[in-house]
């Protein structure tokens, strides 16, 4: 490819366009922003030194996507409204690709041009709603909108790719999809150009082992700076993001304009708030044993039925991995990190995120009452957005809407022992009630509580090879002749049979009387020794029908049952008195062995049943109580 050569119009410095793609070159000399056209060459202004950032790329830099090399060879910077910059580095391909790689936060965005479907025109940037599906870009995956902002181009170095002018605003919208898509549409254009693409890794674009470098560009420093308010000192721990800080001496916020602090306004905490329990610099070890410092924290409310309620919010920073949250609310802890907007599926009171369901707990209005510590956007006393909260303990999805931005996140619900231990504290304040997505411990009680009661059938279906199945030794009819009288009983003997130690019997008698009852005493006579076990048999048996039908009551059969017998041979002594004693009866008697009552399993079951019951009971409490503080009520169908 051709080098285009020519001469700075504003310095005269010998200027070269490596790339033929290249509209503007910030000339090195001068700072000029000259631009390419078929006239010649233009000097649009001179742009700012790039602010440094911290960022590991730098111009020059080579690595890979999708199997084809890049080189980064222009840097635009870019300053939000509400404070803070963002890179957008220019990216080169060898297979003659254009890219933007966007850099925010610590997140990285590679973006290729990528023209609206044919037949079709964007919404304009005031039609355009956030959470609005845009169909109209051609997209994998459906991208909606999560932000709509204006942003002012501030500086530039190297070549660029479009006609950028010094200072211009401009509007923009930025769109996620699933699986890491992003897509941003640029009104600064009319027709507004779309750009699609994904977020990515250093090591995904093969720039894994890039570091911050060191630059002559200007960059905030923390020596010197001093409160306009009160003249107390002030140092920054994240000097090239902060935008907003408070003055610990004398609570002015102030705001942070690379190094020139500004008072905006003294704040005064709400009489009714809760102190902070944790200072800021406080130094915190998490999940994979990262360490984050907290660098600020701000009270937070809600108004739900015209009570005002309270929360705390830390702000964590570490300079490789940029911003989470520690929220605290009621002495509950939650770790709180953004997730992708469009990897969360809405539906009614219910949202989707990895496979899991969350219900909604709170749909409210959050307002900031109080400020400490420094932040990375304009943080204001009374700013405000709509809160919403979806719960799945120990987890809760956190959806807040402002006016041009919508943020989610997801918080883990950590224990008071778990914060003590990563900041090496104690005796943190305990918490109350129960918090939105704090988990139910008591589950160990109805989960190992219901291992006997496994056990239990376990043993008894394994006992029964080992106690031998059900014998009947004998099973006979015999025949009670008439009585002489109705209270002088007949006797009868059975024949002989075999009794087997060690086992229960049953003996079980059928008469068959019919609306009439008789009495059975039954002897089981050992003919060894002579020793008699007694049992009594009562027979009874009713039927009729009245004016609700036919209707029966009693059985003409019973039995008795007693514990294992010596072994050896037996005769049952069957002696009785029946209704009709004038008329002789026939009783079959039967007795059976090793016969399965389950009266000891059913009282082994009932007991054992006892612990996982008071454990559910326990868990319904629970819920109760965890419900009971949402604005929607019902149960987690999360879980």
């Amino acid at each position: 490819m051709s080098v285009l050569k020519a001469n700075c119009p504003s310095c005269a410095a010998p200027i070269e366009f490596q790339k033929g793609s290249t509209i503007v070159l910030v000339c090195p000399f001068c700072r000029s922003a000259v631009a390419r056209t078929d006239r010649g060459l233009d000097d649009l202004g001179k742009v700012a030194e790039i602010a440094d950032t911290q960022s590991p790329l730098k111009l020059g830099l080579k690595g890979t996507f999708q199997n084809h090399r890049f080189e980064l060879t222009g840097r635009a910077q870019l300053r939000h409204e509400l404070g803070g910059f963002w890179d957008e580095w220019y990216a080169t391909f060898s297979n003659g690709w254009v890219g933007w790689l966007a850099e925010a936060q610590g997140k990285f965005y590679l973006t290729f041009y990528q023209p609206v479907q044919k037949g079709f025109s964007l919404p304009s940037f005031e039609q355009l709603q956030l959470g609005q599906t845009v169909h109209e870009i051609p997209s994998q995956t459906p991208l909606i909108v999560t932000e709509k902002g204006t942003a002012t181009s501030v500086a530039a170095d190297g070549e660029i790719p479009y006609k950028l002018e010094p200072n211009e605003i401009s509007n923009y919208a930025d769109l996620s999809g699933a699986n890491n898509a992003f897509g941003t549409i640029d009104y600064s254009m009319n027709p507004p150009w779309t750009f699609v693409g994904t977020q990515v890794s250093l090591a995904d674009i093969g720039l894994a082992d890039a570091k911050p470098v060191t630059r002559e560009a200007q960059r905030v420093s923390t020596q010197g700076m001093g409160c306009p308010n009160c003249g107390g000192p002030l140092t920054l721990n994240a000097p090239d993001k902060t935008e907003r800080v408070t003055c610990p001496y004398c609570n002015s916020l102030l705001d942070v304009n690379q190094g020139n602090l500004t008072w905006l306004k003294s704040l005064k905490p709400k009489p009714d708030s809760p102190e902070f329990v944790l200072p800021i610099g406080a130094e915190g070890t998490f999940k994979n044993d990262v360490k984050f410092k907290i660098i600020g924290a701000m009270v937070r409310s809600v108004s739900i039925d015209g009570v005002k309620y309270y929360w705390h919010e830390y702000l964590l920073y570490n300079p490789m991995i940029g911003f989470r949250w520690l929220a605290h609310s009621d002495n509950h802890w939650n770790f709180v990190e953004p997730i992708n907007a469009a990897d969360v599926y809405e539906s009614g009171n219910t949202v989707t995120y990895n496979g899991k369901n969350y219900k909604i707990f709170q749909d409210a209005g959050a307002v900031v009452e109080y400020v400490i510590g420094e932040f990375y956007w304009r943080v204001s006393q009374g700013e405000a957005v709509q809160a919403v909260d979806y719960v799945n303990a120990p987890l809760m999805i956190s959806k807040e809407r402002g006016t041009n931005e919508i943020n989610w996140s997801i918080g883990v619900y950590m224990t008071n022992a778990e914060i003590e231990k990563a900041f090496n504290v104690s005796d943190l304040p305990k918490p109350w009630s129960v918090a939105p997505n704090q988990p139910f411990t008591g589950s160990f009680y109805y989960t190992w509580g219901l291992i006997p009661l496994a056990l239990l059938f376990v043993v008894a279906i394994f006992m029964i090879p080992f106690s031998g199945f059900g014998s009947t030794p004998l099973n006979q009819q015999i025949i009670l002749p008439p009585l002489v009288n109705s209270t002088t009983p007949q006797a009868v003997f059975s024949q002989p049979f075999e009794i087997k130690a060690n086992r229960n019997v049953r003996i079980t008698a059928n008469a068959p009387v019919s609306n009439a009852w008789a009495e059975l005493d039954v002897d089981l006579i050992n003919e060894q020794n002579n020793e008699v076990e007694s049992v009594n048999i009562p027979i009874e048996y009713y039927s009729g029908s009245d004016s609700d039908g036919s209707w029966t009551e009693g059985s003409q059969t019973q039995d008795a049952t007693l514990s294992s017998l010596p072994a050896g041979k037996y005769t049952l002594r069957v002696e009785g008195t029946w209704q009709n004693w004038q008329q002789s009866i026939p009783v079959n008697v039967k007795v059976e062995q090793n016969v399965t009552r389950g009266v000891n399993f059913c009282c082994a079951f009932f007991i054992l049943l006892i612990v996982p019951i008071l454990a559910l009971f326990r868990r319904f409490a629970f819920e109760s109580r965890r419900w009971s503080e949402s604005m929607f009520g019902g149960s987690s169908s999360g879980e």
